[in-house]
């Protein structure tokens, strides 16, 4: 299995804390730099268009998994990069809490 240095371990556990009172389900993650949350609590609109929505409206820009995969993709998730900063992880958490 592949682990994460202490450092991103760190990043990632402050945002997962930090999207607790959100709205946001987030799937378990080791080895990647990357949370997935499903959003189908805040949205039916598929993940590009809710991603482009987030960057333009809310201010956090995310990615749609849907452009890894070659069918149609059905599920409500998105990718949320946590090798940022304390303060741009909070300054995002922030925003999505409030949706």
């Amino acid at each position: 299995m592949i682990q994460l240095s202490a450092f991103y371990r760190q990043r990632r556990d402050h945002l997962v804390q930090a999207l607790a009172p959100s709205r946001l389900q987030l799937l378990p993650c080791e080895g990647t730099y990357f949370l997935l949350a499903d959003y189908s609590a805040l949205s039916d609109k598929d993940d590009v268009s809710f991603c482009e929505w987030l960057t333009t409206h809310v201010g956090v820009a995310a990615i749609p998994l849907s452009v890894f995969c070659a069918e149609p993709f059905p599920h409500k998730l998105i990718r949320l990069c946590f090798a940022k900063s304390d303060q741009t992880l909070d300054a995002a958490a922030e925003r999505l809490c409030r949706l």
